[in-house]
């Protein structure tokens, strides 16, 4: 920790206070995919309606998460926490309150720009909180809040819509926000800390064209993606060329706001300058790529499949979960020791835990397959919560705190973006090899998990690079006298 930084006394129980609501807004990506079938049985709704409650929450969210990062930096990333969070908690109630189909998806759309606005500010209070050894123990438990509410989403709606019925169950998975968001917000004023004065008016803060040309690249990406379920691949295909132009477009914009020092929404030296941000970046893409569709996958194999409930489905793959969360916190403590070698180590455990998943289910009696797979599950979620916290540290570390929103923002854009590429194409690969003949269940799951393990071993060579990478570097630095940068960038 460095000599001139004096540690805020309250800065645990305010990261508490923030994983907390960043919990809530991660859990509502997955928790709402097992209330679609009573959403559709209490409200009436048409399934292309019931799935837009998902997919327009995914898009709103990743749409807003580098924007709501500069905002946090320009306008201080408390008063932008209480926000974001009062508007999640308002849209969490409009949607249990929903009395329609075009109620309940405009309510979802604004709940996920409220998620989207809020949780970068939780990667940026943990770089303005924390340094050293204490900044990797926060984000491991950063880390472990993502992999648990990614994996248990499925447990608690499950749980939520068996104990409220299936008609009016699906508005107490939005209900619940509200009273835990609410002592959140009281929480958050107490203790985040304020923010600096700011020296410049807010109007030379805020780059509104660079906000415009990335949420139009963004939406050409994840629109197609996130509509995959619906063959959006099939009918908005043509939206990833613009896409490309506006992504262009944006980068020729920052580039130039930097060079007439303005402010720039996302600056590029980012990516050029910051050491191990672009690499962090990109692990984190492609292991999101194999990583959240397997969810998905497993809901539709176990309930379709094999007849479980939504609540028993939940319960199969909650070994992960647990994993996740457990080794998340532990590597986080390692991360500053170890650095990318740890992340190395996750990567190779979730690639033998799927891969294992794939062979067991194509042998193992029907009846036993939900117990058959608990130990390899276990195995990548230990893997899962090796690599996202230690990668988390690893990309930000280095990161000026006066940009940690926008490169949380960046770094979860891209996660976002994996994310909808993962669910796309393992629901393909799954429905492709389901609507065959045989309808062979067992084969479609192990096809899928294949091809997660496809991802997972292209973020794995991302990692291995990387870390020869920083043993050569650290290798020369020392054979030429200099002090070596230790594991932690």
């Amino acid at each position: 920790m460095t000599s001139d930084h004096e540690p805020d006394p309250r800065r645990w129980r305010a990261l508490a206070v923030t994983l907390t609501a960043g919990f809530m807004s991660l859990l509502d990506v997955s928790i709402v995919n097992v209330a679609l079938p009573s959403i559709q049985r209490g409200l009436g709704a048409s399934v292309s309606g019931a799935q837009w409650v998902v997919s327009g929450y995914a898009l709103t969210f990743g749409l807003v998460l580098v924007s709501g990062g500069r905002l946090g930096d320009a306008l201080g990333r408390r008063r932008m926490f209480l926000v974001a969070l009062s508007a999640f908690v308002l849209t969490s109630a409009l949607a249990g309150a929903a009395v329609n189909e075009a109620m309940l998806v405009a309510a979802r759309l604004l709940q996920g720009m409220a998620a989207g606005l809020l949780t970068p500010q939780n990667t940026g209070l943990v770089q303005e909180l924390f340094r050293g050894a204490e900044r990797g123990r926060a984000f491991g438990m950063f880390g472990a809040t993502v992999g648990i509410s990614t994996a248990v989403g499925p447990v608690l709606g499950g749980l939520i819509i068996k104990a409220f019925g299936e008609e009016n169950g699906w508005r107490w998975v939005f209900f619940v926000n509200v009273p835990i968001g609410a002592v959140a917000l009281v929480l958050a004023a107490r203790l985040l800390p304020g923010a600096a004065p700011r020296k410049r008016p807010l109007r030379k803060e805020l780059d509104f064209v660079g906000s415009l040309l990335l949420g139009l690249a963004v939406l050409g990406v994840l629109l197609p993606l996130v509509e995959s379920e619906q063959g959006g691949l099939s009918r908005l295909w043509w939206l990833f060329p613009p896409a490309i132009v506006f992504g262009a477009a944006f980068v020729r914009w920052e580039r130039r706001m930097v060079r007439r020092r303005r402010a720039p929404l996302l600056d590029t030296r980012l990516f050029t300058e910051t050491p191990g941000f672009a690499t962090g970046a990109s692990i984190a893409t492609v292991y999101f790529c194999g990583f959240t569709g397997i969810w998905l996958v497993f809901a539709m194999f176990f309930q379709q499949g094999l007849g479980y409930t939504p609540l028993q489905s939940g319960l199969a793959v909650t070994p992960f979960a647990l994993g996740s969360a457990i080794s998340a916190v532990i590597a986080g403590r390692l991360v500053a020791r170890w650095g990318r070698r740890i992340t190395v180590a996750g990567l190779c455990l979730v690639a033998l835990g799927l891969g294992a998943v794939a062979t067991v289910v194509l042998f193992v009696p029907a009846g036993n397959i939900g117990f058959a797979v608990a130990g390899p599950l276990l195995v990548a979620g230990v893997g899962g919560g090796m690599v996202i916290s230690p990668n988390t540290t690893l990309t930000l570390n280095r990161v000026p705190t006066r940009m940690a929103g926008v490169a949380g923002g960046a770094l979860q854009t891209g996660q976002r973006i994996g994310t909808a590429i993962g669910v796309a194409v393992l629901a393909s690969v799954f429905h492709a090899r389901v609507a065959g003949a045989a309808q062979d269940y067992r084969a479609a799951l192990s096809l899928a998990m294949l091809c997660s393990v496809g991802f997972v071993a292209v973020a794995l060579v991302l990692a291995a690079q990387d870390a020869r990478r920083i043993t050569r570097r650290i290798a020369a630095d020392s054979s030429r006298g200099v002090t070596a940068v230790g594991p932690l960038e």
